[in-house]
């Protein structure tokens, strides 16, 4: 599958960048995670996802976890846990419809970073794999497709304080946010699953 499309192309063309463009995809360009993908994406407490639906929508939502929570399990698998959220499934509904997905990982700290992930995700219940990921309600299996680099030249510094007190843990109790107890949610919120 080709990585640029003819509105890419036109713009590339615009620009005098098509054979920048070209370039970036001949050396940087991979469809297989190598050790160095599967280290920064291990370290990494969020990532951004961006879904479409079956006419092209688009849907972008933040993903967040202890680090490791999402794994590379081979070089053409990453996996990530669905925690419990506010229930309109908008990215995993997305996934039903449409497989196409798109994955962003930044790093803010010292080193900024940033990798993208493009390709097909599937989401599955009860894989056994789900055991290793307190909280996970659900699975996502992302085959890569288009693995690459970004300028890591506008990311902020940043340091991170704290992790978020309602990141899963298998030593604690989950917190539940203040909203679902809210009376315009509170006789609507579904148990957690277990």
């Amino acid at each position: 599958m080709a990585m640029y499309h003819d509105g890419n192309r036109a713009l590339q063309d615009a620009f005098g960048s098509r054979a920048l463009a070209d370039r970036l995809e001949a050396k940087l360009r991979r469809d297989r995670f190598n050790d160095d993908d599967a280290a920064f994406i291990a370290a990494q407490p969020f990532f951004f996802l961006a879904t479409a639906d079956a006419q092209g929508r688009p849907d972008c939502s933040f993903k967040g976890g202890a680090p490791g929570f999402v794994r590379i399990a081979a070089p053409d698998l990453l996996v990530f846990p669905d925690y419990d959220g506010n229930g309109m499934f908008k990215s995993l509904g997305n996934l039903a419809a449409n497989p196409h997905v798109g994955l962003l990982f930044i790093a803010i700290g010292d080193a900024p970073r940033r990798l993208r992930v493009n390709g097909r995700a599937e989401v599955v219940q009860g894989d056994p794999t789900m055991a290793a990921l307190p909280g996970a309600q659900l699975l996502v299996k992302v085959t890569p497709l288009d693995i690459f680099p970004n300028c890591p030249r506008y990311i902020p510094r940043m340091t991170l304080e704290e992790p978020s007190v309602y990141v899963p843990s298998a030593e604690t109790a989950p917190v539940e946010p203040k909203w679902k107890a809210f009376p315009d949610f509170a006789d609507v919120v579904p148990p957690r699953r277990a």
